[in-house]
This record gives structure tokens, sequence and C-alpha cells, in this order.
């Protein structure tokens, strides 16, 4: 019996935009073993002239082209199944955090259809279950943020990192930044990794650790400090060090606890 993985379909007028994205590095290799699918698929491949037109000038005219409604139509028909759930890449939509991230990796199939040039014919609207953003910002195209959304999603499946205990301590989980990183050479411009990192004392560690990430949080990211700190009962306005020295890396201009930036 062949075991569903989690799948996720993207439509694309740039396929190979999202390939290089997703079809190589760590979700490339879980690709190979069958861990997760991913597919991309060209919205021209369901074109009917021999010119491949997929988009045509406004109704109402204006600057650019809008993507035919047909045309993605088909395309999306062609991958939908009755497990799909359907996302549209829009300035209006949900923006990308590590909770859609994770609400998104429980779901058996996810189909993620990209805008291009002035957007897509408003009533694909009427085919989707929602709408996916990066924020505040607009990009050239949905082809970014669809491979944004997949990564973040894809990654926290059983089994694609090499660590599934990476997933659990990165930045956000418990609206906390991650602790900052270390590797060789121990001494570097005159910057040199923590002792602690290299004592060997794993509770130490996993204390420094937390403390630099609270620290992290409570200088760069104010607004999920005040989440973490009234959930674990902190203060919010004492420091988050917790006794230990600032680690080496930026936490924002004129740190208290630095000195400087």
């Amino acid at each position: 019996m062949t075991v569903a993985v989690p799948a996720w379909d993207v439509l694309t007028l740039h396929p190979e935009m999202v390939r290089a994205c997703l079809l190589t590095s760590v979700l490339g290799r879980a690709v190979e073993r069958g861990t997760i699918h991913i597919g991309v698929h060209d919205i021209r491949d369901h074109t009917t002239d021999r010119h491949r037109t997929a988009d045509d000038a406004p109704y109402g005219g204006g600057a650019g082209m809008v993507m035919k409604v047909d045309v993605v139509a088909r395309a999306l028909d062609a991958v939908r199944r009755e497990d799909s759930r359907v996302l549209l890449t829009s300035p209006a939509g949900q923006t990308l955090t590590q909770a859609v991230a994770s609400a998104g990796a429980t779901w058996s199939h996810t189909v993620i259809v990209c805008g291009h040039y002035e957007g897509i014919d408003a009533r694909i609207e009427t085919l989707v279950d929602g709408l996916i953003s990066l924020g505040d910002v607009v990009l050239t195209g949905g082809e970014i943020a669809a491979a944004a959304y997949v990564d973040a999603c894809a990654r926290l499946v059983p089994g694609v990192l090499g660590n599934d205990a990476s997933a659990v301590e990165e930045s956000f989980a418990d609206d906390l930044l991650e602790h900052p990183h270390y590797t060789r050479p121990a001494a570097w411009a005159g910057i040199e990794v923590p002792d602690i990192l290299r004592s060997g004392d794993h509770g130490r560690i996993a204390a420094w650790r937390l403390a630099q990430a609270r620290h992290r949080t409570q200088r760069l990211r104010p607004d999920l400090w005040s989440d973490h700190a009234a959930r674990h009962g902190l203060d919010p306005s004492a420091p988050a060090l917790d006794g230990f020295d600032p680690a080496p890396g930026w936490t924002g201009p004129e740190d208290p606890e630095r000195g400087s930036g």
C-alpha cells in the first residue's frame, strides 16, 4: 500500500524560479527520499493557442497585463484533489508566520497559485481557499512568496530535516528568536566563541542559550518578547540575560547590556 506524504504543488508562469528554490538542498533531498512531494507546474501548459498566451490587457484600461482566469483554472483543475487546499499569493493575503507554516505543515495537499504581472483575473479567487502574503511589500510575482511558504511548511514535516529537534529550537518557537550559533575557528578577528559553549556543561549551555534567545528577542522583537514574558510570568522590562554576558552578534543599536550595537 502506498503511503501518502504531505504534498505541495505550485502553479506558476516561471517554474524554473520555484524549482531552483524548492528542489535543491534539504527539501530536494526530502523529495528524493519520498518524505514529501513538491510539484512545480507551468501554467502555460494549459493555454490553447500556439503562442501559449496566459495574459491579456485589463478591462477598464491601465498599465500591465492580467493573467487569464480560464488558463489558470485549467491548470488548477489538473492538480486539485478532494483533499486539496488552494492558496493564492497576494499582497492582500494572510501574512506568512511560523504559526501559519505550522498549520500548513499538517495539510495533506496544498496548491499554491502564483500571480504575476498585474496579478490574476480576480475571478480566480472564487476557486481558492485562502490568500497568502510575505507582508506589506510588492514583488514582481508570487513565486518567491510561494517558495517561502512551501519551504517554511515542508521543513516542519518529520524526517525532512536531518535533526527534527532543529525545527523545535528555531526562531519563533515559544515567541523567541533563536540563540546565536558558532563554529570553528574558536577565535576570529579578535572575537572568541563564548567559553561556556566549549565547556561541555550541557545544563549551563542550555541555560545560556535560553538567556541569549530571550535577550535577543527583547532587543530585536519586543512584540514577541511581551508575549513570551507574559506566558512565563517574566517582567518584560527586566534584563533577560539572567547573569550571562551578551553573546557576540547583533542585538540592535545602543544595547545597554553591550554598550553599543
